[in-house]
C-alpha cells in the first residue's frame, strides 16, 4: 500500500522489544510497497527508538511522563492516561496527514482510545494477541497459535474488521525467508545451542540457562547467548560468558535467522520470537516469562511445537539441565525436530 502510514508502538525495560522488532518487520514491508512509514513512540526508559531511524523510518518521540501511580496492569507501560496518549498521538497524525493507516501496538490501549483516532486516520491496523478487550478497528492481525483460534475475538471487534489468525500471519523478516531457502535437514546431533530469552529478559532466565550450561560441561556442544539492548544485566551476562569458552556473547544482533539456523537447539521465551524459531524449525525449550505467554506455550506444546518447562518462578537450573541432558540423545533430538515446525 502507498500514503503515510503511522506505528504507535513502545519498547522499554518494562516492555521490552517484542512489540517494536514486529512492526519494524511490518514497517518494512509497507515501505517495499509504496508507503511513507512514520513511527510513533514514548521516550522510556530502555527504550530503543535508535533502531527505528538506523532503519530509515522517521520517529516521532512523545514526551517522557513520570508514570502516573494510578496506573494498573499493562496501562503501566503505557506510564500516562490513554486519554493524554491518544492527545499526544493525534497531535503527531495531524502532523503529518493525510494518514492512510495507522498501526497500533500496545496492550494499553483499546476501542475507546483507537475511536479517537478515527478522523484523522482512513483505516487502522491492531496487533494484538491478548483478545481481553474490545477494538475499533478495520484489521487485526493475531499471529499466535491458540486452540480456540476462530473465535478468540468474537464480539471484540466490528463485524467488518478482517481478522488475519494464526502463526501463517507470522512477521518475520526477509531474512529469515532468505535463510530458510538453504536451510539444510538437522540430523538429531547437538553441536550448538542458542540462548535468547528477549530483549529485555527481566526475570533473568539468561543467567539461569547459562548457570545449567556450566552445570552440565557439554564439551563438544558450542553456545550462543543472545540479549537485547533494554536487558539491565548485559554486562554481567557478558562477564559470565567471558569465563567459558563454549559461550559466544551476542548483544542487539540483526543475525538472528543466522544464529538460529545454525542451532540444534535452543533455550528462549515464549514471545514474538516463538513463530521465527517454528518457521525454521529449531526445537526450543521455552519459559514462559509474561502472563499473557502461557496458554500459547501450554498449546504450542500439546502440538509438538515446543517443549515447555513452564513459567519463570517455577523454572530451575536444574529443569533446565535435566532437560538438555534428555536432548543429548540424538534420537529423541530428531523426534522432536520433526515435530518442532509449524506447517505454513
Amino acid at each position: 500500500m502507498g500514503g503515510i502510514v503511522a506505528v504507535r508502538v513502545d519498547s522499554s525495560e518494562l516492555i521490552g522489544s517484542g512489540h517494536l522488532m514486529r512492526c519494524l518487520t511490518l514497517a518494512e514491508r509497507m515501505r517495499f510497497d509504496g508507503a511513507e512509514v512514520h513511527f510513533i513512540c514514548r521516550d522510556l526508559a530502555g527504550n530503543l527508538n535508535h533502531l527505528i531511524e538506523g532503519r530509515g523510518f522517521a520517529l516521532h518521540i512523545l514526551p517522557h511522563h513520570a508514570s502516573e501511580r494510578s496506573l494498573m496492569g499493562y496501562e503501566a507501560w503505557l506510564t500516562v492516561m490513554p486519554n493524554l496518549d491518544a492527545e499526544e498521538t493525534a497531535e503527531v497524525l495531524r502532523a503529518i496527514r493525510p494518514v492512510s493507516r495507522l498501526v497500533v501496538d500496545s496492550y494499553a490501549l483499546d476501542a475507546s482510545w483507537e475511536q479517537k483516532m478515527r478522523p484523522l486516520v482512513s483505516e487502522i491496523f491492531v496487533i494484538d494477541d491478548l483478545a481481553n478487550r474490545r477494538h475499533d478497528c478495520d484489521f487485526l492481525l493475531d499471529q499466535n497459535f491458540y486452540r480456540d483460534l476462530q473465535h478468540r475475538y468474537d464480539d471484540l471487534v466490528p463485524e467488518k474488521c478482517k481478522l488475519l489468525l494464526g502463526p501463517r500471519h507470522a512477521l518475520l523478516r526477509q531474512g529469515f525467508y532468505e535463510v530458510k531457502a538453504r536451510l539444510m535437514p538437522r540430523d538429531g546431533s547437538l553441536r550448538r545451542i542458542l540462548v535468547f530469552y528477549g530483549g529485555s529478559d527481566r526475570t533473568q532466565e539468561t543467567e539461569k540457562a547459562i548457570r545449567a550450561l556450566v552445570q552440565l560441561q557439554l564439551s563438544s556442544v558450542a553456545v550462543d547467548v543472545v540479549v537485547g539492548g533494554s536487558n539491565l544485566r548485559r554486562e554481567q551476562i557478558e562477564r559470565l560468558c567471558r569465563q567459558h569458552d563454549f559461550l559466544r556473547y551476542h548483544c542487539q544482533v540483526e543475525n538472528m535467522a543466522e544464529l538460529m539456523a545454525n542451532a540444534d537447539l535452543c533455550l528462549g521465551a515464549g514471545g514474538t520470537t516463538t513463530w521465527e524459531r517454528c518457521f525454521l524449525g529449531l526445537p526450543t525449550l521455552v519459559t514462559s516469562v509474561a502472563e499473557n505467554q502461557m496458554e500459547i506455550c501450554r498449546d504450542c506444546a500439546e502440538k509438538g511445537y515446543i517443549y515447555y518447562l513452564g513459567r519463570w518462578d517455577k523454572v530451575s537450573e536444574a529443569d533446565i539441565a535435566g532437560t538438555i541432558q534428555i536432548f543429548t540423545d540424538s534420537r529423541k533430538l530428531r523426534e522432536f525436530q520433526q515435530t518442532c515446525q509449524i506447517p505454513e
